[in-house]
């Protein structure tokens, strides 16, 4: 699944001279399900003070899941909407995603989100096929 990337900010790479905020748009206009996973977390951290949020729904469809393998899978991507969102993307399968205040990341919860026990412990049989 390719970015929606318009000649500007393609001259903008060649110079070497990008515009973040307009790398942002194209992620936020290319990807609407996973950003919007990622707004609707970013706004539960903040409007409940949480240190983290996750969201544990399997997309509605193979598009779906391909738009937040897309903005997980891609560094440059994945470094973008952190930096927008100021939160830590955390990544278990094709549809456990979290967010983390970058404060909340030598925490334990983390630390159990990240580790090899969770992420044999989230591959239930309906998500095998992620």
């Amino acid at each position: 699944m390719s970015l929606m990337v318009g000649a500007l900010l393609i001259d903008q790479a060649e110079r070497n001279q990008i515009d973040e905020a307009a790398f942002v748009e194209s992620i936020r206009q290319s990807l609407p399900y996973a950003w919007g996973i990622v707004e609707q977390l970013a706004h539960t951290v903040d409007s409940q003070g949480a240190d983290w949020a996750d969201h544990a729904v399997a997309p509605p469809s193979e598009q779906a899941r391909g738009q937040l393998l897309r903005m997980v899978g891609g560094d440059a991507i994945r470094g973008a909407v952190e930096r927008h969102f100021q939160l830590k993307l955390a990544f278990q399968n094709c549809h456990r995603l979290a967010v983390f205040r970058p404060e909340a990341l030598e925490s334990e919860i983390y630390r159990d989100f990240v580790s090899v026990r969770s992420q044999i412990l989230n591959q239930t049989p309906e998500m095998r096929d992620c």
